[in-house]
């Protein structure tokens, strides 16, 4: 898809995070700031999950009395301020989105986003690979990207040397290409909306660890994979892509993985696809195409038209 065929880009030009400490007054300090220099505030949600406090706003800046390098400056000092990181993002609809892949030990779901970089398939560069352990180093040196290690000897992670990384490479969004690990609200809030897992099951059904042999256990009939948004709740966030096979009578967990992990791929590739394309929307925690999109320009499964 040329970028002249692409979907009309998101409806907002500047999106401000605020992730900390919950504390009286947040909101109204930064909504004042914005007022005050002219931006007109045109979504606003909040959240508090774990003791960490969100609050997300998507604001126009048309008619804003002053430079954006001004804002995210006056919107820096103030977080130092109160104690909370804000940041700000512009929308740049002309450029490729940046997507930070983060892996564990399974490589057919990072090589099949890092192939679809490659060949056109999707309007993104990847510029940097990070995992909780080192065994796809190679695979990030195979296709010239930068590989850094964030887990310790067990694969724990640590959260304050990723988001050191995912800022240092200035990333758009992150793809959890068979990352098997649970990212904390501390990331989740910071890039909400913007984090895509693969998880081998048809979600809701079979959440969280060893989804096949949930499927053998449970006497799965149909089984797949889905590519879905992560929030704060493990495995529930809105589902954007699905790929289904036939589940045997005598098969077992390693047979489904076998059948599996070429759809977890193709599932990956589809909604992270549909995600940067702009072509999706959510609303009430379910995915729908934007208006004007061709639904058939995107296999996801089905996913149903906006509501009116």
């Amino acid at each position: 898809m040329q970028a002249a065929d692409r979907p009309t880009p998101r409806r907002w030009d500047t999106e401000i995070v605020v992730v900390g400490d919950d504390a009286t007054g947040l909101v109204a300090r930064v909504t004042s700031l914005l007022f005050e220099r002219g931006c007109n505030i045109e979504d606003l949600d909040q959240d508090v999950r774990d003791g960490v406090f969100r609050m997300r706003l998507h604001a126009d800046t048309d008619g804003m009395v002053c430079k954006p390098a001004t804002l995210e400056e006056d919107l820096s000092d103030l977080g130092d301020d109160l104690g909370v990181d804000i940041r700000v993002r512009r929308a740049d609809d002309g450029a490729a989105r940046k997507a930070a892949l983060l892996v564990t030990k399974e490589e057919h779901a990072p090589r099949a986003v890092l192939e679809a970089c490659e060949d056109g398939t999707l309007d993104a560069t990847v510029p940097v690979m990070i995992g909780n352990h080192s065994t796809l180093a190679s695979l990030a040196e195979e296709y010239e990207v930068p590989f850094v290690d964030v887990g310790d000897a067990s694969g724990s992670h640590d959260e304050r040397e990723l988001l050191r990384v995912l800022d240092e490479y200035d990333v758009d969004c992150l793809v959890l290409a068979r990352f098997m690990r649970i990212l904390s609200p501390e990331v989740v809030f910071r890039y909400e909306g913007r984090i895509i897992n693969v998880h081998p099951s048809l979600l809701p059904a079979y959440p969280g660890a060893e989804a096949y042999r949930q499927a053998v256990e449970g006497g799965a009939r149909v089984h797949g994979a889905t590519a879905h948004y992560v929030t704060t709740d493990l495995d529930q966030g809105p589902i954007i892509a699905q790929r289904a096979f036939r589940v045997d009578p005598d098969d077992d967990p390693e047979d489904l993985k076998e059948r599996g992990r070429p759809l977890e791929a193709e599932a990956l590739v589809a909604g992270l696809r549909a995600h940067l394309d702009d072509a999706i929307v959510v609303r009430r925690g379910r995915t729908h195409f934007r208006e004007g999109v061709d639904p058939d320009a995107y296999d996801l499964g089905g996913v149903a038209p906006a509501p009116e």
